[in-house]
C-alpha cells in the first residue's frame, strides 16, 4: 500500500452535549490552550506525514473560514467539504471520495480528540494486516464494544454480528481507510462509518483490522465538563 498523504478531520457535527459552548462554532473550534481544539489533531497527523486535510463542515461554517482565512494550516492545504444536510461518517466519507486518488488511502481523525497515540503503529499496521479499513483501538476505556481478534482482524462492533474476539476494545475514532472502500459507500445516505464496516464484515472476515494502542494519551471532548478539564492545555 502506498503512504498516505492525505487526512480527513470529521469537523461537521452539531455539538449538542457542548451547548451552550458550541452555539456560535463548531465543537472542533473551542479553544484549548489559546488555539482551536482542532489544531491539535493537526499537528498530530502532520508528524505522521500528512500533507494535506480534508474538512467537513456544516455547523457555523463561516467559522471554519474565519479560523483558517488562507485555507492552510503550517503550510499544509485544507480543502473544506460542505454537508448542507449533516451525513454522519459514512455519509461524510462518501462526500469527499472525489477529492481521493484512485488507489489513495486516507487517515480519519475526529475532530474533537486530543491524543498523542502513535499514528505511526496504525500506519504500519495498515500496511501489514491489509483490509479496506485499519481502526486504532484502547483495551480500556468507556465504550468497549469492538471485538480483535488475535490476528489483528477485527471481528465485530458493537455486537452487531455475535462474534467474539480476543480482546474487547474501544474505538477511538482514528483509522485508516482505502479508498476501494468508499466506494461500498452510498451518495447522500445518512449513516455512520461502523453499519458499512459491519456490513463489509459479513461478507469479508478480514475487510477490517485493527490494532491496540494504549501507549500515550487519548481524550474524547464529549462533554462541557471534559472540555473543561483540557481547556487550558498549554
Amino acid at each position: 500500500m502506498g503512504a498516505i498523504k492525505t487526512a480527513f478531520i470529521l469537523g461537521a457535527g452539531l455539538g449538542l452535549r457542548l451547548r451552550p459552548l458550541t452555539e456560535k462554532a463548531p465543537k472542533p473550534l473551542l479553544p484549548v490552550g489559546g488555539r482551536p481544539l482542532i489544531t491539535y489533531a493537526m499537528d498530530h497527523l502532520i508528524q505522521a506525514g500528512i500533507e494535506r486535510f480534508v474538512i467537513n463542515t456544516h455547523h457555523c461554517p463561516a467559522v471554519y473560514q474565519g479560523a483558517f482565512p488562507d485555507w492552510s494550516y503550517r503550510d499544509r492545504p485544507i480543502i473544506f467539504r460542505h454537508e448542507p444536510i449533516l451525513l454522519d461518517t459514512g455519509g461524510g466519507l462518501k462526500n469527499i471520495e472525489d477529492l481521493i486518488e484512485q488507489d489513495e488511502g486516507i487517515i480519519v481523525y475526529n475532530g474533537d480528540i486530543i491524543s498523542n497515540i502513535n499514528l505511526g503503529r496504525l500506519l504500519e499496521a495498515r500496511d501489514r494486516l491489509g483490509g479496506e479499513a485499519c481502526l486504532a483501538l484502547r483495551s480500556t476505556g468507556h465504550l468497549l464494544n469492538v471485538e480483535l481478534g488475535a490476528d489483528g482482524a477485527v471481528c465485530d462492533i458493537r455486537d452487531m454480528l455475535g462474534r467474539r474476539g480476543a480482546h474487547r476494545c474501544q474505538f477511538t475514532g482514528i483509522y485508516t481507510v482505502e479508498r476501494r472502500f468508499l466506494r461500498r459507500l452510498v451518495r447522500d445516505r445518512i449513516e455512520s462509518v461502523v453499519l458499512a464496516f459491519v456490513r463489509l464484515l459479513e461478507r469479508e472476515p478480514r475487510g477490517v483490522t485493527g490494532i491496540i494502542l494504549d501507549e500515550g494519551c487519548w481524550s474524547d471532548i464529549g462533554s462541557v465538563q471534559e472540555y473543561e478539564k483540557v481547556k487550558n492545555k498549554k
